[in-house]
């Protein structure tokens, strides 16, 4: 396996689709707390209608990629392996997932945005993300999959 090449016109190249995704959900207000909160008490389409977008957009790339044999970027092909049906993690994985997300008004995705947007509450948020995340990694021999 070939090494993924670090130079900085890569991350520069990376930061500005970063930034010009943050820019793009500022605007559609998808960071807004107000949006996600109605959404979970079902008062608007608004986030249903974006995420509902994100999924058939997921759906038809991946069907492309899949018909063009499309390869990472370091020339390695993409794994499509069928994950192994599972209810009773989907559910708990969601479960768990949906409250965080209803708890702090923030999905794990723009919590940067938010930060960078200076609402500096969500500090404690991203580092409950990364604790998170950390504590899975060290888990995660010894979880279901």
């Amino acid at each position: 396996m070939k090494k993924a090449s670090n130079s900085w016109l890569g991350y520069l190249g990376i930061l500005s689709v970063g930034i010009v995704f943050g820019i793009t959900l500022t605007q559609a207000e998808i960071i807004s707390w107000y949006r996600i909160q109605e959404m979970f008490r079902f008062q608007s389409f608004h986030m249903y209608g974006v995420i509902g977008t994100a999924v058939i957009l997921g759906i038809l790339i991946n069907q492309i990629f899949k018909r063009l044999d499309a390869k990472t970027v370091d020339g390695e092909p993409l794994n499509h392996r069928p994950k192994e049906p599972g209810l009773v993690r989907y559910l708990l994985g969601g479960t768990i997932f949906g409250l965080g997300w209803a708890m702090t008004g923030a999905c794990p995705g723009p919590l940067y945005i938010l930060l960078g947007s200076g609402y500096t509450i969500f500090l404690m948020a991203t580092l409950g993300a990364v604790l998170g995340t950390f504590t899975y990694g060290l888990l995660r021999s010894r979880l279901p999959h």
